[in-house]
């Protein structure tokens, strides 16, 4: 048998070129995004059974690739950068956090410590500092005094560090040592992330230990029901340890109480958590930030700029009023990982912020769209995007068909057709099927609710007009 020649992993020139290709197959695609349908087409299995059983023996050309790439993976797409795509919530790319991306995938940077490469530490901080002053965040999220940020992959990993935190902090540090041995409770509204059901199963505290507080009209937390909670679970010999209000519910974007919150958490001795996923990045706009009052009460908080920012997934920002209390509750120290800026105290190492020990270079990302959109740039696009949903809750309110389920705030509207759940699901089975927009839906007093949510990087007055139409035309065949 022949040995095959061993492969060369990074030839200067062959990448130029097949970059070339690639920039230009990723440009191509972009310019068709406005026409491909939005949710896949395909049926289940589609994709595996287009691939072959094996993975190829030898190598193929680049060509071949790119070639696959638009028939096997592109129709079983849902497109979520189409300007057409109006379900769940944005999952923005732009050119900037792309470049970024192929930028951190060159270096190949592993920072897990300061030392693995000083520039990937300095420039998170650095950046997510930046992110403190340009949202009017509290000065306790800055890491020159106790606190700081960290860039985690998403918002359930913020709110399972944030969770180990409180759990340490209302053991005094017993559950890493002994074990967790009962007793502690969390609380969340009826409508906060199922991030928070996964988080305290596996933090070890428990679905029973988990408290689903009341909200009022416009799904919002009530501070009357948590504080009875609270008090009841005190009396029946319990500790209360952790709460996570919401600003920006997924379901209807509703914002939760924060002064109201954040003094009873006070006054109790309890962790407050803020999940702020998407709305967080309205609190650039300094018209918005009324929503965001209380925050300072915080001791911890995450938002998602790869969600509302135009940075890819996955890039979210965790903030802590006092970082001790989390590194504390992070922090493991084998001998291969002992170094002497570490030992001295003079830098900060991201691997005691997260669950995993390695991290991948996200800051560059954040560099990257800051500095090529700038604040202002990233204000216009917001307020874009919460106009264009006034102009559909408009539209929708002066439909007698349809009505609005919920308070329109940023950039999501909840309405529905005055008729029965299934007569709105056949509704957003129409829109949906039909390629030109897609749509999700939530559950809100027990009734099925549509759900439109604008905040994609292109999606300008045309689409949501267009996307307006068609619901409006479905509606008709409603009772035919």
């Amino acid at each position: 048998m022949i040995d095959s020649p061993v492969p060369t992993p990074f030839d200067p020139d062959c990448f130029q070129q097949e970059l070339a290709s690639l920039g230009a197959w990723i440009a191509d695609y972009y310019r068709r995004l406005p026409e491909l349908p939005v949710l896949s087409q395909v049926a289940p299995g589609a994709v595996r059974a287009a691939l072959p059983d094996t993975a190829p023996e030898t190598p193929e050309p680049f060509a071949a690739v790119l070639a696959d790439l638009d028939r096997i993976v592109v129709p079983a797409l849902t497109h979520w950068q189409s300007p057409n795509f109006f379900a769940y919530f944005p999952a923005n790319a732009s050119a900037p956090s792309m470049e970024a991306e192929l930028v951190s995938a060159a270096l190949g940077v592993q920072g897990m410590l300061w030392l693995t490469s000083p520039a990937c530490t300095e420039l998170e901080t650095q950046v997510l500092d930046w992110l403190v002053h340009a949202c009017g965040l509290p000065a306790a999220f800055l890491s020159a005094g106790a606190g700081g940020g960290v860039l985690q992959d998403s918002a359930s990993s913020a709110v399972l560090c944030a969770l180990l935190a409180a759990r340490e902090h209302a053991s005094g540090g017993d559950s890493n040592e002994h074990g967790y041995r009962g007793g502690l409770t969390v609380y969340g509204s009826s409508q906060a992330h199922s991030s928070l059901d996964k988080a305290v199963m596996i933090a070890g505290i428990g679905r029973r230990q988990l408290r689903k507080i009341a909200v009022d009209a416009g799904f919002a937390l009530d501070p009357a029901d948590l504080l009875a909670r609270i008090n009841a679970d005190r009396a029946a010999g319990l500790t209360p340890a952790f709460v996570c209000a919401t600003v920006g519910t997924t379901s209807s974007l509703a914002c939760d109480p924060l002064p109201e919150i954040g003094r009873i958490c006070r006054e109790a001795g309890v962790w407050l958590h803020v999940d702020a996923a998407m709305a967080g990045s309205a609190a650039l706009l300094p018209e918005h930030r009324a929503l965001f009052a209380g925050l300072e009460l915080a001791d911890s908080y995450c938002f998602n700029p790869h969600k509302w920012l135009l940075t890819n997934f996955d890039c979210s920002c965790l903030y802590v009023a006092r970082r001790d209390e989390l590194t504390s509750a992070l922090s493991i120290s084998p001998a291969y990982l002992r170094n002497d800026a570490t030992a001295a105290g003079a830098v900060l190492d991201y691997r005691d912020w997260q669950i995993p020990l390695g991290r991948r270079f996200r800051a560059l990302k954040l560099w990257f769209v800051l500095r090529r959109f700038g604040l202002a740039g990233l204000r216009a696009l917001l307020r874009r995007h919460i106009a264009l949903a006034a102009d559909f809750a408009g539209w929708v309110a002066a439909d007698e068909r349809f009505e609005l389920v919920a308070p329109v705030t940023l950039n999501l509207v909840c309405f529905r057709y005055r008729g029965s759940d299934e007569q709105n699901q056949r509704l957003q089975r129409l829109v949906n099927d039909s390629g030109r927009l897609f749509m999700s839906h939530t559950v809100l007093n027990g009734e099925h609710v549509l759900r439109c949510c604008i905040g994609q990087g292109a999606t300008d007055d045309t689409h949501v007009r267009a996307a307006w139409q068609q619901i409006a035309a479905a509606a008709t065949t409603l009772n035919a």
